[in-house]
């Protein structure tokens, strides 16, 4: 595919730099999948105003929280102690039309996929989109602070390293030993940043 898909998390961007990071990489869409697109403390990341000033800058924006959110409102996305399951997500009806969405969209144009968090090893975009992405054939690329841009693959490479696993990380002579080590590494990760929510608040499986 000619286009190309990045993520990107605002964290605590001036708006101007936001979109300076836009342009820099030609990014025509804007595919929001933050479930709650509010930000008291960053009000230029609200929703309905960060839409009127994509706008302005001929950008689109696409909102996909519900289908590609971190905080999905299935119940049985989450574990019985209340944690969010990226493996049951991928697997929902909604997420799938999502992605189809998403596969859609990218044949247009550049997209990115934003979120709030920073760094993608503590964001469901890299925990749990990407790596369905990349079963399609789709490899992301995460604008990093400055304009630096990390590949998937390095990415993937700091979560093995930060997992335990770094003598599979880099160019490993066992694919299938990176492979096993990236599935148990996605998995740990996602125990420390996925959303949890009060079990008793979820509604009986």
């Amino acid at each position: 595919m000619a286009n190309r898909l990045f993520t990107l998390g605002h964290s605590v961007m001036e708006w101007s730099v936001f979109m300076d990071l836009l342009r820099q990489f030609d990014i025509h869409l804007l595919v929001d999948v933050r479930s709650r697109p509010q930000s008291s403390r960053f009000p230029q990341f609200d929703r309905n105003g960060m839409e009127n000033s994509l706008e302005r800058e001929n950008v689109r924006y696409l909102f996909m929280g519900e289908e590609l959110g971190g905080r999905p409102e299935d119940p049985k996305s989450y574990r019985k102690d209340g944690l969010v399951d990226y493996r049951v997500c991928r697997k929902s009806h909604s997420f799938q039309v999502g992605v189809e969405r998403v596969l859609h969209e990218l044949a247009q144009n550049n997209l990115a996929l934003m979120c709030a968090e920073e760094d993608p090893l503590n964001c469901h975009r890299f925990l749990m989109i990407c790596p369905e992405l990349i079963t399609l054939g789709v490899q992301p690329n995460h604008i990093r602070k400055g304009g630096i841009l990390e590949t998937q693959e390095n990415t993937e490479d700091r979560l093995l390293q930060s997992q335990q696993f770094g003598a599979v990380a880099g160019a490993s002579l066992f694919p299938d030993a990176r492979d096993a080590a990236l599935e148990n590494a996605y998995i740990a990760q996602a125990e420390k940043c996925a959303f949890r929510a009060d079990p008793n608040q979820l509604d009986p499986w």
